[in-house]
């Protein structure tokens, strides 16, 4: 497994074309998932180890992308700390029971991920078994942040309202909250590196929200705990968020070996001021990946990603955040072979 091309880019090492996955890869957009979707509820598949692992395994299958990402839900972890957590039809995730105080903070409970998650790491070890030495497979959680979010807010948020009210109302018990989480994150994150996951990718996907100042000081120390359990198992950690162009020079002090960018920061400017010490992951408009066949606009927006990209070790190839359920399976299958094609046409 030290021969893929992907953990290859990870550690910043040649590699004879240029690696590619995609966040959400399985998922809706795919017949083959709404098929299960149609006898299973989201969380069903995920409770049921050969249910995810088949999912996790679809994408692989139909599209050729160089590794896998385990099929889980980041909210996942806050189920055995005792929230109630519900996906609405139409509204995503609902917390039933949303934390506003120091006295729900206290009241969460600790996890031991090898018990109360362990359908997870058993999925991670039917893919592995399944993948066998040809791809890799990513294990992933949800970043203290993004998950706090989720639990002080309810459910998705436009401006954070609620988070930024403890924040900076009340820090203790929002520090408090975040080592909770980041415990919880870090020692399921390692779990999952010990069940079979070759690399990890660190979702912050709400810390856009916030000014450099307030992740610094709100953000940073609780993501760095994380991504440090991460690096003493040895695999490469990929650290993602989105709207972030602002804070990645800080999301890299953070950790990871990787730095996930979205389509709206330049990849060749964020590469520059990140330095060449740290691989990139990105970062294409999902929404690019809606055009009809033929691909001539497609084909000019892979190119110049990876143009920016300068065939420099260290690039993975991805979406700037995850593809969306109306995209045409055919459309995803076609980037995989241009990223491929023209990559490799590079290096000749």
């Amino acid at each position: 497994m030290n021969e893929s091309r992907f953990l290859h880019a990870c550690r910043r090492e040649p590699v004879d074309r240029t690696p590619v996955w995609f966040m959400r890869q399985a998922g809706r957009y795919m017949p083959e998932y709404r098929a299960v979707r149609a006898k299973h509820s989201l969380l069903e598949i995920c409770f049921q180890p050969d249910l995810a692992a088949e999912v996790t395994l679809q994408p692989v299958r139909a599209l050729g992308v160089d590794a896998a990402i385990l099929f889980a839900d980041i909210l996942l972890p806050l189920i055995p700390m005792g929230i109630q957590l519900e996906f609405a039809a139409g509204e995503g995730p609902v917390i039933h029971t949303p934390i506003r105080t120091a006295a729900d903070v206290a009241a969460l409970r600790p996890v031991e991920p090898r018990e109360s998650l362990a359908h997870v790491l058993q999925a991670i070890g039917l893919v592995r078994r399944d993948l066998g030495d040809h791809t890799p497979l990513i294990g992933f959680a949800g970043a203290p942040f993004t998950l706090a979010s989720y639990l002080i807010e309810g459910g998705s948020s436009r401006n954070f309202v609620k988070t930024k009210q403890m924040m900076y109302g009340a820090p203790q018990t929002w520090h408090a909250l975040m080592g909770k989480l980041a415990r919880v994150v870090a020692d399921y994150l390692v779990a999952q590196v010990e069940a079979g996951a070759q690399a990890v990718q660190l979702f912050d996907s709400w810390v856009g929200c916030l000014s450099p100042d307030d992740y610094c000081e709100y953000v940073l120390p609780h993501s760095q705990f994380v991504l440090r359990a991460v690096k003493a198992t040895g695999v490469p950690a990929i650290h993602f968020g989105t709207d972030t162009a602002m804070l990645i020079l800080w999301m890299k002090t953070a950790g990871g070996d990787v730095i996930g960018l979205d389509w709206r920061t330049p990849l060749d400017l964020a590469w520059k001021a990140l330095g060449p010490e740290t691989a990139v992951q990105g970062n294409l408009d999902p929404v690019a990946l809606l055009v009809e066949a033929p691909y001539p606009e497609l084909e000019r927006r892979v190119q110049a990603v990876l143009e920016q990209a300068a065939g420099r070790p260290g690039h993975i190839f991805n979406l700037g955040h995850g593809i969306l359920p109306e995209t045409p399976v055919e459309n995803v299958k076609a980037v995989v072979e241009m990223v491929h094609k023209f990559s490799m046409r590079r290096a000749a």
